[in-house]
């Protein structure tokens, strides 16, 4: 059986970066489920089509040209019909479309079985919004981190600015809780905390302390 570990949690709480670094330590493979959804909305963008119910939105799910690469100095890459679109996913318009395509539930469908196909030997950590609860019922470690609505505005108010853009803390903070409330009220797999999963709070935590407390867990688990 293929080792996983599970990160949910809302949007800023630190899945991405804790995950990443999580894998590269343990030798695990990654998986950013998020990536998807926004290479879905990107897509969606460039092609023009609706996000609703409509066979033309499925049909670009199910037959995205992408593909996740890990360049020489660990970053990521990713690349959508053979174009880098690594910075451009990180966008807001792209994270609040993402946000919305994830509500259809057969999107959701047609994207699970291209999520289920990373866990590959030696193991998988896996972040994202549920993939303890759907994608990935059955790992050995879910964990679900969340931080102070605040906490999260003021980190991505920092990456936007980092990235030149100029950006209002307290429209941010309104944009967080209207996307938490959109995750956790969606009818297609709502951002939940699985039952068994260890919650962890990261508004007073650093990255790699987060790391530690997950790594730490993982050994205790018998996993890492």
């Amino acid at each position: 059986m293929v080792k996983i570990i599970t990160v949910d949690g809302p949007s800023g709480a630190g899945k991405g970066a804790v995950s990443r670094i999580l894998a590269k330590q343990l030798g695990f493979h990654y998986l950013d489920s998020g990536a998807l959804y926004r290479l879905l909305g990107l897509a969606v963008i460039r092609r023009g089509i609706e996000i609703g119910p409509n066979s033309d939105l499925i049909d670009l799910a199910k037959n995205m040209d992408v593909r996740f690469d890990t360049l020489p100095n660990g970053h990521n890459q990713v690349l959508l019909e053979g174009e880098d679109v690594t910075h451009e996913l990180r966008t807001e318009q792209t994270g609040a479309l993402a946000s919305k395509v994830a509500e259809n539930s057969a999107v959701r469908a047609a994207l699970l079985l291209r999520q289920q196909q990373f866990a590959k030997t030696p193991g998988l950590v896996a972040d994202g919004r549920d993939m303890g609860t759907k994608v990935f019922s059955e790992a050995q470690l879910k964990i679900f981190l969340t931080a102070s609505i605040e906490e999260r505005a003021k980190r991505r108010y920092k990456q936007l600015l980092e990235q030149g853009e100029n950006v209002s803390l307290r429209a941010l903070e309104e944009q967080v809780r209207s996307r938490d409330e959109r995750d956790m009220n969606r009818k297609a797999s709502p951002l939940a905390i699985a039952t068994d999963a260890v919650e962890i709070d990261t508004s007073d935590l650093s990255i790699q302390e987060a790391v530690d407390r997950l790594q730490n867990l993982a050994i205790l688990r018998g996993i890492a």
